[in-house]
C-alpha cells in the first residue's frame, strides 16, 4: 500500500465509514498533495462528517472530490452501460477522473456540488431497505413508487438544509442511485430491506448479507441529524421506529398514512405553500 500511495497521483478511496480514519490516518504525508476522490456512500456516526470532509480533515493539503451514482459493482464489472458523477470545487481534479475513468462501458459527469452529491449516495441507502422491505411484502407498484418519490422529497429536503443544490437531486447522484438501489436485489441496502420484510431481525438480516451495509448505520445518524436542524422526515422516523424502537410495520403506515397532508415537491417550491 506504502509504494501505491507514494507513485500514485489520483487515488479513488473505497473504505467502509467506519475505517477511513484508521487506515488512511498512518499515511498523510504521502496523500499530502494528491488527489483523493471518495466513493464511499456514507456518514461518519459520531460528527456527521461527509467522507470527503473527513478526507479533508485527515489530508488537508489534498486535492478532493467524490464520486457517485447509479453504480451497481457487479453490473460494472460486467461492463453494463453505466454513467456516474465527480463531484469537486476542483475542476482540474474532475478532468482528471472523466479522463481516467471515462470509456466504452463508462460515461463520468462532473459537478461542483460535492456535498450534494456526497449526501445523495449516503441517503438513499436508508431509503433501499425500505423499499427491498415493500418488495418482501408485496405492497405492490404503487406502492413502491410512492416510496421511490416521497424518498426523493425527502433526502432533498435534508440536503438543501445543508447546502446542497436541490437540482444536484434530480441528475445521476440523486434520482438516478436511489432508483436503482431501491429497485435491484444487487443492492446491498436492498437486500436487507428484503430480509426484513421477510421477518429476519436485523441482526439475522445483516448476517446473511456478509458485507457492509451503509443504510443501517446512516439511518441512526440520520435521524438525530434531522430532529437536531427539524427537517421533516417521515420515512426516516418511521424505519428507524421499526428497527430501533419496538413500532411494527402496521403501526408506523398508520401514522405516516394519517399525517397531515403537505405539499409535493416543497424543497422548491417558490409558491409560499411550504
Amino acid at each position: 500500500l506504502t509504494a501505491v500511495l507514494e507513485a500514485s497521483e489520483l487515488i479513488f478511496v473505497a473504505l467502509p465509514s467506519s475505517a477511513l480514519r484508521s487506515v488512511l490516518s498512518p499515511h498523510v504525508e504521502r496523500l499530502s498533495g494528491k488527489m483523493l476522490v471518495s466513493l464511499t456512500k456514507g456518514i461518519e456516526a459520531q460528527s456527521f462528517k461527509l467522507m470527503s470532509q473527513i478526507l479533508e480533515e485527515i489530508v488537508p493539503q489534498a486535492r478532493i472530490g467524490v464520486l457517485s451514482g447509479p453504480n451497481l459493482a457487479r453490473e460494472i464489472a460486467e461492463h453494463a452501460l453505466t454513467a456516474t458523477v465527480v463531484a469537486s470545487e476542483d475542476e482540474d481534479l474532475c478532468q482528471q477522473v472523466q479522463a481516467a475513468l471515462h470509456g466504452r462501458t463508462f460515461r463520468v459527469y462532473a459537478s461542483n456540488d460535492r456535498f450534494g452529491v456526497e449526501l445523495g449516495g449516503a441517503l438513499k441507502n436508508v431509503y433501499a431497505i425500505i423499499a427491498g422491505m415493500a418488495v418482501a411484502l408485496d405492497m405492490g407498484e404503487n406502492t413502491k413508487s410512492m416510496l421511490i418519490t416521497r424518498a426523493l422529497a425527502e433526502m432533498t429536503r435534508f440536503a438543501v438544509s445543508q447546502g446542497a443544490n436541490p437540482m444536484t437531486f434530480l441528475g445521476l447522484a440523486g434520482v438516478g442511485d436511489l432508483i436503482v438501489t431501491c429497485s435491484s436485489p444487487k443492492s446491498r441496502n436492498y437486500q436487507v430491506g428484503f430480509a426484513l420484510g421477510q421477518g429476519l431481525s436485523l441482526e439475522e438480516a445483516v448476517t446473511r448479507l456478509g458485507e457492509v451495509a451503509e443504510g443501517v448505520n446512516t439511518l441512526k445518524v440520520l435521524k438525530v441529524k434531522a430532529q437536531e436542524v427539524q427537517v421533516y422526515m417521515p420515512l426516516v422516523a418511521g424505519l428507524h421506529a421499526i428497527l430501533f424502537e419496538g413500532r411494527t410495520l402496521s403501526q408506523v403506515i398508520e401514522a405516516l398514512m394519517r399525517a397531515e397532508p403537505k405539499t409535493d415537491v416543497d424543497f422548491i417550491s417558490i409558491t409560499g405553500f411550504n
